[in-house]
């Protein structure tokens, strides 16, 4: 979506998608196995598509050497979280209102050996690049965050069904 947040934020769902796919990164929240299941979380990467035209489902690349990875093997359940701020279209304070903050929630599902498994790959590989060079003996796989509920903040409290959110018009 190349509109800009501006020409955006009177369509909550057209909005939430752009401000999606203009992330890079996040925190992706998981429970702990190393904590006992309390709640952890880690700075990732991720993509939601190629640039411009995301698809609105963030797409990971994770190790279980790494705790998130570990966590995942363990308790799927997750939710990615990530602010406005970074971008640099907000000049507020990043707990301010008026800064878009979203969080996506539901379960990471591994993807191998399916066509999904190719899109995440270049959809993070375009907007990651570094990723292709990662040792190959660390075994990272491609995840998807399969949505089951969306927190929203932008201007406010912003109220989104996944329908509404999945089916927005780029």
């Amino acid at each position: 979506m190349g509109l800009g947040p501006n020409i955006l934020r009177n369509n909550t769902a057209a909005f939430a998608r752009w401000f999606v796919s203009q992330n890079i990164w996040g925190v992706l929240n998981t429970l702990s196995v190393e904590r006992k299941g309390a709640p952890f979380g880690n700075v990732v990467s991720f993509s939601d598509g190629l640039p411009d035209n995301g698809t609105g489902i963030p797409y990971f690349y994770l190790t279980p050497r790494d705790r998130t990875g570990k966590d995942v093997l363990n308790d799927p359940r997750a939710s990615l979280t990530f602010s406005e701020y970074p971008m640099g279209t907000c000049k507020y304070d990043p707990m301010n209102p008026v800064c878009a903050k979203m969080t996506l929630s539901g379960k990471l599902v591994l993807l191998e050996g399916s066509s999904e498994a190719e899109f995440a790959k270049t959809a993070l590989f375009t907007k990651h690049p570094e990723m292709k060079i990662w040792p190959a003996n660390h075994t990272f796989h491609f995840y998807k965050l399969d949505l089951e509920d969306i927190f929203f903040v932008d201007f406010g409290t912003k109220h989104l069904t996944i329908d509404e959110y999945l089916n927005a018009k780029n």
